[in-house]
Parts: structure tokens; C-alpha cells; sequence
């Protein structure tokens, strides 16, 4: 049995429904991202399982127990806002040991647990300072921690770093990762960011329109979307028509066809099908340059290796397609 089980979860309000028949699972240990967009339902099915909304039907098993019926208290649920909801006239040390004191925890063992989760987040030397006093990142660790000190049988995170810099960003995702894994945490991530879902995540849950539309680790879902909509989701893939599809390849295709920008090479004109450069836009380590061939408009990205091996808008190059690459989807 999986150590987290939603069976048929239902949520409306009014007339509005949000999510509809939701199933997935959790093993333990496992990081599983709720991936989508804006007004999907991932963050409502996140404060269903925290308790935090009520569900009109179905059921949520954690370790085999259906925790619905059970208030939020009783969950045994840690979670950690996309807002750090800190409490400013309480110190970092104070705020991590709220929860605690909540629970009737001894002043001996809080003192110990506290000191333990700021070290492992690495805000030991910032016990005594307030709030207002740390940076943003620093206060997302805060409110990480003080989820962690509880002990929680699950750890939920409804995304945590949306309000941060990208280097902070970066920084914190890894540390989460870091700990989920030494704490052996089963955690549920919510964020409509793409590289975050497939960097940190053993499994996601890609939802849209409050449907599953595809679950399964990261490299299946970026390497084999089922419909178009995944493949327009997880990454940048050129969707073509089964026409262009035809136009590009001689071949025929009876839907749409996907097709990854890293798949496409750049050569010289007569070695592959004949296009030209419209622009390009530099993207760190990738080059994505917007091509044309046979009236058919491509993104394709290429490692952006040095200034000297650029193409300038308006050049005439070729490209060569992977067809084993290309995904025919719905």
C-alpha cells in the first residue's frame, strides 16, 4: 500500500468545480510535485490534504488512516506557505518552537528539536534575530523549519519560492531537496514552475482544468508527453500540424506532432532542409534561435559554446530533424 493514497477526491464551490475524481499516491520517502497552471486546482488540493478545505467526497489515506474526517491538528501534516506567515514579534527560535509549545511539547526536548532543525537549515547563528531582520530566503527557511520541527508524517509545500530572486531560488530548492531526503520525508510540492518540477522531483502530477493529465517521474513527462497540452507545458516544444509535420519530414502523421528545440541540429543549408535565421535570444548556456523552413516556424536551441559560433538573423542554414524524437500527440 502506498504511503499516501487519494482515492476520487471531489472539491466544488458552487457551481465552480475545482478538482474532479483525483487520484494519485505517494510512497514514502517519495517527492512528488503537483505541476500546472494558474487556477488548475493544485493548491486547493493541497490545503485539502493539509485539512485547511474541506472535499465533497472522496478519500485521503495517510500510512492507511483516511485523515478526512480528522481536523488539521490531528493530520500530523507540516506545511509551508508561498507567504512565510511568521509571527514578527517572535524571534527565529520562538517562531520554530510555536508548534511545539502547541502540542504541550517538553522545554527540554523543544530546546533540543529547535536547535537541531536550525542547524539542519542552516539558521543556527540567527536563533535570536526577528523577522524583520533576515532576508527573504532566510524567512522561507524559518517557516521550513518550523514545519520540520513537528515531526510530520507528511510534509506539504505550496510554492514556497515563488517570491524569491532565481540565485536564492536555486539555493533553496537544493537545500529542501537535501533534507527532504536525509529526513526521509514524504513532501507534496505545488509550483507552476517547470524547472523546479523536473529538477527536484522523483514523481509529478502534471493537473490542468482540475484533471490529472499525466503522472509519472520527470523524464517521461518531458520526454514523452501525452497530449499536447503536457508538451506544451514541460518545456518548449514546437507543436506542429500534421500537415507541417508532412511539409518538414515527407512523413505522415495522423495528429499533431511535438517536437523538442534540442532535437533539431543546425548544419549547412545543403546538408539538411533548407531555412533561415529570424532571431535569437540567448538564454544563459542555450542559444534559442527562431527559424522558418518550408513556412513552418521552429524554435530550436543549440549550446551556446562561444560568441564566434552564433548565427545572425537572416542567415541561411539548414536543419536536421530526429525523427525518433518526434511525439505524435492529442
Amino acid at each position: 500500500m502506498s504511503y499516501l493514497q487519494v482515492t476520487q477526491l471531489n472539491k466544488h464551490y458552487g457551481q465552480t468545480q475545482i478538482f474532479n475524481n483525483i487520484d494519485f499516491s505517494a510512497k514514502e520517502g517519495e517527492f512528488v510535485t503537483l505541476l500546472g497552471p494558474s487556477g488548475c486546482g493544485k493548491s486547493t488540493l493541497l490545503r485539502c490534504l493539509a485539512g485547511l478545505t474541506s472535499v465533497d467526497s472522496g478519500k485521503i489515506l495517510l500510512q492507511g488512516q483516511d485523515i478526512v474526517p480528522l481536523t488539521p491538528q490531528k493530520r500530523g501534516i507540516g506545511m509551508v506557505f508561498q507567504s512565510y506567515a511568521l509571527f514578527p514579534n517572535m524571534t527565529v527560535e520562538g517562531n520554530v518552537a510555536f508548534g511545539l509549545k502547541m502540542q504541550n511539547i517538553s522545554a527540554s526536548e523543544t530546546k533540543r528539536r529547535v536547535a537541531e532543525v536550525l542547524k539542519l537549515v542552516e539558521l543556527d547563528e540567527f536563533s535570536r534575530r526577528y523577522p524583520h531582520q533576515l532576508s527573504g530566503g532566510q524567512c522561507q527557511r524559518v517557516a521550513l523549519a518550523r514545519s520540520l520541527v513537528t515531526q510530520p508524517r507528511l510534509l506539504l509545500l505550496d510554492e514556497p519560492l515563488s517570491a524569491l530572486d532565481a540565485r536564492i531560488r536555486k539555493h533553496l530548492r537544493e537545500q529542501i531537496r537535501r533534507i527532504q531526503r536525509e529526513m526521509n520525508l514524504t513532501a507534496i510540492f505545488v509550483t507552476h514552475d517547470q524547472e523546479e518540477a523536473l529538477t527536484m522531483s522523483d514523481r509529478i502530477v502534471l493537473m490542468n482544468k482540475g484533471q490529472i493529465v499525466q503522472n509519472g517521474d520527470a523524464e517521461t513527462l518531458y520526454t514523452a508527453p501525452v497530449n499536447a497540452f503536457a508538451a506544451g507545458f514541460i518545456g518548449s516544444y514546437n507543436l506542429l500540424t500534421a500537415e507541417q509535420a508532412y511539409a518538414l519530414t515527407g512523413q505522415s502523421y495522423p495528429s499533431q506532432v511535438a517536437v523538442r528545440p534540442e532535437s533539431i541540429a543546425l548544419c549547412a543549408p545543403e546538408q539538411g532542409i533548407p531555412a533561415r535565421i529570424i532571431n535569437h535570444s540567448l538564454l544563459g548556456n542555450v542559444v534559442r534561435y527562431r527559424v522558418v523552413a518550408h513556412n513552418v516556424e521552429l524554435s530550436v536551441d543549440v549550446l551556446n559554446r562561444s560568441v564566434d559560433s552564433l548565427y545572425i538573423d537572416g542567415t541561411d542554414i539548414g536543419l536536421q530533424l530526429d525523427l525518433d524524437t518526434l511525439r505524435e500527440v492529442a
